[in-house]
């Protein structure tokens, strides 16, 4: 495999759980490379607490099929 095309195509048949070891195999290639990794997101309490609720909601109407 020499190009971008081949390796992806070759992904694309792993299954996941190759898929997942390749994804920690590249983070850790990029790390050791001195690529900068985006900082983690932070959110609020309150705006966890909105989406939690409305997923309930959402999961509540679900079940009624509404």
């Amino acid at each position: 495999m020499s190009t971008l095309i081949e390796i992806e195509e070759a992904a694309d048949a792993l299954p996941p759980e190759q898929k997942q070891e390749l994804i920690l195999f590249l983070a850790a290639r990029l790390r050791a490379g001195g690529a900068e990794m985006p900082t983690p997101r932070r959110f609020s309490k309150e705006t966890m607490a909105g989406w939690i609720a409305e997923d309930e909601a959402d999961m509540e109407r679900f079940r009624r099929g509404a």
